[in-house]
């Protein structure tokens, strides 16, 4: 179902526009701007036009005009953007070590278009995604500065023990992935440990229940985040932790124990934080020439 376009929003009439009051016949292509929209998509809209006219149309009877001025661009030819994966690496429970028999097999990697399609007016997408197949793939220079973020996904598909397919160029990649571990990892692990903390609060005050797969989540970033601040890898599999953390999932442990178990990972994380050997930032330098290399490898 159609959103409704809300009040304010620029559009352009699809076909002439008879204005009831004067009689006048806007052309197809007239500008205006909808002043009253209708609780729901399939009711009519209120649309003032440049010379002060108003007439009440269908969601069928206009375009938005920002749709209008982009329309052309990125609209090439279909392109199966697979044909240029270079890296691609299973992530998720199966990589944790955590599946269960429902467990879905999650898939991401890093694609490198050629040039010519770089160049092009249309340009290439960021990413790219399957929901069937639970794929995602970014384009390379996303993927590196999401990577240079410490972005948790990202560095886990890195240090990913379960490797698919690697090209020289992304093995190349793999080789210095160190490049890409930064005290930066302290802050945006503790966010993603936040939202996830954010997510228990909801389920509580939404359903009076914990997901319990969410304070798993919580506990597994807290472990990896401070291995990483110590030793200078991003820990994946989480072998050692493994039996806790499916007592978690499956509701076994009680909120109590975990909360106890989540403060004690936050002071060990803390204190990983003050004594890391981590550089301040990742080598942007060594990822910048990584991605000129890979640029003049598709020229």
């Amino acid at each position: 179902m159609q959103k409704t376009v809300p009040a304010g929003t620029q559009v352009v009439a699809s076909a002439d526009v008879q204005i009831r009051e004067t009689g006048k016949t806007l052309p197809s292509g007239a500008v205006g701007v909808v002043v009253r929209a209708p609780a729901d998509p399939m009711h009519a809209y209120r649309i003032r036009f440049v010379d002060g006219a108003e007439t009440s149309l269908v969601r069928d009877d206009f375009r938005i005009l920002q749709a209008v001025r982009d329309s052309g661009i990125g609209e090439a030819q279909e392109i199966d953007w697979r044909n240029f994966i270079i890296f691609r690496c299973i992530v998720g429970s199966r990589a944790f070590g955590l599946e269960t028999g429902e467990s879905d097999i999650d898939r991401r990697g890093i694609y490198l278009p050629p040039a010519d399609l770089h160049w092009r007016l249309y340009g290439v997408p960021e990413q790219f995604e399957n929901d069937e197949t639970q794929e995602v793939y970014w384009e390379l220079e996303k993927f590196l500065k999401l990577a240079l973020k410490a972005n948790p996904g990202i560095l886990e598909c890195l240090y990913s023990p379960l490797v698919e397919h690697a090209s020289e160029l992304a093995t190349g990649l793999l080789a210095m992935r160190d490049s890409f571990l930064s005290k930066l990892v302290y802050q945006t692990y503790n966010g993603y440990v936040l939202s996830q903390f954010k997510k228990i609060e909801q389920d509580v005050r939404a359903r009076g229940a914990i997901k319990w797969k969410h304070p798993m989540h919580l506990i597994r970033l807290l472990v990896s985040g401070i291995i990483t601040l110590r030793e200078g890898y991003v820990p994946v599999q989480v072998v050692e932790h493994r039996e806790r953390l499916l007592a978690i999932r499956r509701g076994e442990m009680p909120w109590e124990e975990i909360d106890t178990w989540r403060l004690e990972l936050h002071r060990q994380f803390d204190a990983a934080f003050i004594s890391t050997r981590l550089p301040d930032r990742p080598d942007f330098e060594r990822a910048n020439a990584f991605l000129l290399k890979a640029r003049r490898s598709m020229l």
